[in-house]
């Protein structure tokens, strides 16, 4: 990778990578893409440049990689699970029509193209606990209908025309520097910071849900070794489990305490939340994604708990 597009630059994912891809390769242009609205902001935008990078503007994306002279796309353009579920006419243009915009600007200027999926791929007839690379997929929210398109347009173009495309389907992120947005596994980063203010927790998913939950840095360094993984190794393409842990609210509260005790929680659970979350599986099996290109995860729930704690403090002001 040397001339790198991170489309949706200033959301969850994209604010993160797109530092993480310009501090490990200085030598490389990394443009971050935004919409109106969402510009990039401090370090993000002083440390390189950056552009309107609409996905439903092909004209607009085509001049961005042409100035640039881009070989590689990280798509991350998306409604979240559930702000899809309110918009799903909006989440399919988005994450569809946006899609086969990119993939056919890749096909006539031989791009490589990352664009993530997710435990939200899969449903309720898939099986849940150690949910296999291949398996059936038969998703009931709009977020996950829209993901498994994304798997099979992209494999399209992958085998029709040689675009290099590649993905992982990533399980919740947690991370303490950019909140999330209407996702279904939101309140595994928002509990920390309410336990870190001292706040009471309210959780809109029930005890005993189990979702495979991801640290943001592990999920960060999985997208950019995937991209730069030989080739001649991946059997799969879009798109690879990759887990690390998978927890129920319960067993997250209980680990948030033995760091502050006083942390305090009561359930107001989310009808549509749950029924999302109630589909997904309780675990990735990942095995695909270690014997094709070495993915290993760093992070457990006491490591990540550690970390995310003494980081919310410093941003947050908290002794």
């Amino acid at each position: 990778m040397k001339n790198i597009l991170v489309i949706g630059s200033t959301g969850q994912i994209g604010s993160e990578l797109t530092m993480k891809l310009r501090r490990e390769i200085p030598q490389s242009t990394v443009v971050a893409g935004y919409i109106p609205g969402a510009e990039p902001k401090g370090e993000l935008l002083e440390s390189g440049p950056s552009a309107i990078a609409d996905v439903r503007d092909s004209a607009g994306l085509a001049e961005i990689v042409s100035r640039y002279k881009i070989d590689t796309i990280y798509n991350l353009a998306a409604l979240l699970s559930a702000v899809a579920e309110r918009k799903p006419l909006l989440a399919w243009d988005i994450q569809m029509n946006g899609l086969l915009n990119i993939l056919e600007i890749a096909r006539e200027k031989g791009v490589a193209v990352f664009t993530p999926s997710s435990i939200g791929s899969f449903g309720p007839e898939t099986p849940h606990e150690g949910t296999p690379q291949d398996t059936i997929q038969r998703p009931r929210s709009m977020y996950g209908v829209t993901k498994v398109a994304t798997e099979l347009l992209s494999d399209y173009y992958f085998h029709k025309y040689g675009v290099d495309t590649r993905s992982v389907r990533f399980p919740g992120l947690i991370s303490y520097t950019t909140l999330p947005g209407g996702g279904t596994t939101d309140y595994a980063v928002e509990v920390y910071y309410s336990a870190v203010k001292g706040e009471e927790f309210t959780c809109p998913i029930a005890s005993g849900t189990y979702m495979d939950m991801m640290y943001m840095p592990d999920a960060l360094h999985a997208a950019i070794m995937l991209m730069e993984a030989d080739p001649s190794r991946l059997k799969h393409r879009n798109s690879f489990n990759i887990a690390s842990m998978s927890f129920e609210p319960e067993q997250i509260f209980a680990k948030i305490r033995e760091y502050i005790p006083s942390l305090q929680v009561r359930y107001e659970v989310d009808p549509v939340r749950q029924a999302i979350a109630t589909s997904w599986p309780d675990s990735m099996d990942d095995s695909c994604a270690r014997e094709e290109w070495d993915w290993k995860p760093t992070y457990d729930m006491d490591s990540m708990t550690v970390d995310m704690i003494k980081n919310l403090r410093l941003k947050l002001g908290v002794k």
